[in-house]
């Protein structure tokens, strides 16, 4: 089975390569994503986050999804000194850096917990996958058209962070200015609730960043740092010949 919808903002695209009917499974994976993006989008007025933003609901009030997303956004906040906030001066309350990751995540639980054992998940970029291995390219963070590394991915996720999308959108915290120490940070861990929250925190922190990540337990990372230099820990999973493309 293969799906590609539009959702959250950014074309989400399910490959399931099991024997079955897989199509039920995909459509609680769709819904759940838009229910999301629905429930937690601080672009949408009438959303919970952009309620709780502008005041209309106490945190003792928000629903336990949202309550977790906050307590992982904490988490993050706490891990970096401030860099990662998602409760900026003049930006209001935006935990998409940790709703994108833990909703695909999730989804990518409902089709284990549907029987799908291998399959791929690519949200934007951002990819949970099972049963591989899947060939999983890199942008290059200055040309469109190129691959910096290509890695495999048998079961857990990949996020990369980077300016070349959205420009300076991801700001250090501590300071109040857009993060520009790093070109792309990619990150490979168990879950893409990891993956994509810890990308965009390390980014955040600039070059120090790679170090705090490569510190964390499970997690590897891939960096390109604003003097075009490459920063890889020894685990990061290089593809090998064979492997399936994602």
């Amino acid at each position: 089975m293969h799906r590609v919808e539009h959702v959250m903002g950014f074309p989400v695209s399910l490959r399931v390569d099991d024997e079955g009917d897989f199509e039920p499974a995909g459509d609680r994976v769709f819904a759940w994503l838009r229910e999301v993006d629905a429930r937690f989008s601080p672009f949408k007025p009438d959303s919970e986050v952009s309620r709780l933003g502008r005041g209309e609901l106490a945190e003792s009030e928000v629903s336990a999804d949202l309550r977790l997303v906050l307590d992982l956004c904490e988490h993050y906040r706490t891990a970096t000194g401030g860099a990662f906030d998602i409760r900026l001066p003049g930006r209001g309350l935006d935990p998409c850096a940790v709703v994108k990751g833990w909703s695909v995540q999730r989804a990518a639980d409902l089709l284990k917990a549907a029987g799908a054992r291998r399959f791929v998940l690519n949200a934007g970029g951002d990819v949970a996958a099972a049963g591989g291995p899947w060939r999983v390219g890199v942008r290059h963070p200055e040309q469109a058209d190129k691959l910096c590394t290509v890695l495999d991915l048998t079961d857990g996720a990949v996020a990369t962070s980077a300016r070349y999308e959205r420009g300076d959108h991801i700001f250090d915290g501590r300071t109040g200015r857009p993060a520009t120490g790093l070109l792309s940070l990619t990150i490979v861990a168990g879950s893409l609730t990891e993956a994509d929250s810890v990308a965009t925190a390390a980014f955040a922190m600039g070059p120090e960043g790679v170090d705090w990540a490569a510190s964390l337990p499970g997690v590897e990372v891939f960096a390109v740092d604003a003097e075009r230099k490459v920063l890889r820990t020894p685990g990061f999973p290089v593809a090998k010949a064979g492997s399936a493309a994602a």
